[in-house]
């Protein structure tokens, strides 16, 4: 654990937390964490309740929150028609065992959103829908290899695991997993070309959370039509950007048409869920009319159950018309505005960049992008860069009231406010700065 001043400190602030993560060390191995995004030295703080845009610890410590669940609550935490859904669904049942109504309207909510879906199917989340989308990719095509690009995360599963080799591979098992580096169209071309793979999968936005590693829009596009001409099902995962971009996600801003697309985080409101939909010829590979070779099993316990039915039904409805979409994106706009002249203004090297999930660079700037969606550097090393400083950073953020995902990022929702970004902004600049004081930030370094 460290022994700094600004630990020192952070310890003193949330003792009921500490002693919590005592206990919890002794239980799960991960540090006492339960995923790896929560383990911090000397420790996260122990969540008691959420509201909107804020949450309380163990020891009254009152955060504006951008983890939003990983992305999940576009609406806030614990919004009350969700809320309101929950509880009364909860008096009438669970799980049924059977099929029910809220899972036909739920599926009609979706589709009507993704023109795209022309059948769906839920789980329990989005890295499930994932494993199906390979599996109906190969019974429809009779292939079995799988085409991805460098840093695109699609779940921990041995198939979709973002690294096959090294220290975050271990243990996994994908023989039939190729990994190619973006923005090479000739090189896909290559791949596809060998009429091989069953699906080529593609993260909405970009790599790592809806963009840190963004795409070009050009190079995307022409994707599924290329896969599509030499046989290979092409798979947008929206399980971060679906419903975040706009109603009908991020393809839908984009203008792409994917085979299948992926969801998770926001389609179930905040609680465990995923789905998978698109063209009717792959997904019906899931009918019991197909010949016995193609036919493919879908099970699952939670799939559809009507507690995360009635969630996601009632927040579906609240994402139609595009208006939590369009406040959550104006706040990520002011955000990077509001951020990126203050630190212009205080000589400190790092940008914000992104949409209504804003990334943090710490770095050198190359040049000052027109669009702030856009990072201001095409270095992808730079980008991926700094964890160590973010980390340190993180620390400094909760300290002053404010909770990221480990600073590399900060999650909007529409239940956030110009006042919470004013304060963040001020929280980031004089984090940054105590850091440049106490010699963890060195500026000369970073240019």
């Amino acid at each position: 654990m460290a022994t700094d001043g600004l630990a020192e400190e952070y310890v003193r602030c949330h003792q009921s937390s500490g002693e919590l993560h005592e206990r919890a060390a002794r239980l799960f191995a991960a540090n006492g964490a339960t995923h790896a995004s929560r383990i911090l030295d000397p420790f996260r703080p122990y969540i008691t309740h959420a509201d909107g845009s804020r949450k309380w610890d163990v020891d009254g410590n009152e955060y504006i929150d951008y983890v939003m669940g990983h992305g999940t609550l576009i609406l806030g935490h614990s919004h009350p028609d969700v809320v309101r859904a929950v509880q009364e669904q909860m008096a009438r049942g669970v799980h049924y065992g059977e099929n029910h109504e809220l899972e036909v309207e739920w599926a009609e909510l979706v589709m009507g959103m993704m023109p795209s879906m022309e059948r769906v199917e839920f789980f329990t989340c989005g890295q499930e829908a994932n494993m199906m989308a390979i599996r109906l990719a190969r019974a429809f095509t009779g292939r079995r290899k799988v085409l991805k690009f460098e840093e695109n995360f699609h779940g921990w599963g041995d198939e979709l695991v973002a690294y096959i080799s090294g220290a975050l591979g271990l243990g996994v098992v994908a023989d039939e997993v190729m990994v190619i580096p973006g923005h090479d169209l000739k090189l896909v071309e290559e791949e596809l070309a060998k009429k091989e793979y069953a699906i080529i999968m593609i993260e909405g936005g970009g790599a790592h959370m809806g963009g840190q590693i963004p795409w070009d829009a050009d190079f995307v596009r022409a994707l599924p039509p290329l896969a599509r001409r030499y046989g290979t099902v092409s798979l947008i995962d929206e399980v971060v950007t679906g419903f975040r971009d706009s109603p009908g996600g991020w393809q839908a801003t984009v203008g792409i048409t994917p085979d299948l697309t992926s969801l998770g985080k926001t389609v179930g409101g905040g609680l465990a869920v995923g789905a998978l939909g698109g063209r009717a010829e792959v997904m019906d590979m899931l009918k019991p009319a197909s010949p016995p070779a193609q036919f493919l099993v879908h099970t699952g316990t939670w799939n559809a159950n009507p507690l995360a039915a009635a969630a996601g039904v009632a927040a579906c409805k609240l994402y139609e018309d595009g208006e939590v979409q369009r406040r959550a994106n104006g706040l990520g706009a002011f955000f990077r505005e509001k951020g990126n002249g203050a630190l212009r203004e205080r000589g400190i090297s790092s940008r914000l960049y992104g949409r209504s999930i804003v990334h943090l660079y710490l770095g050198a700037v190359d040049y000052e992008p027109s669009d702030d969606t856009l990072p201001p550097t095409a270095d992808k090393r730079k980008l991926l860069s700094g964890g160590s400083l973010k980390t340190r950073l993180c620390l400094h953020l909760l300290q002053r009231g404010i909770a990221t995902m480990g600073a590399r990022l900060f999650i909007l929702s529409a239940a956030h406010t110009e006042q919470d970004i004013d304060r963040t902004v001020e929280a980031l600049c004089d984090s940054l700065h105590a850091m440049i004081a106490e010699g963890s930030l060195d500026q000369s370094r970073l240019r």
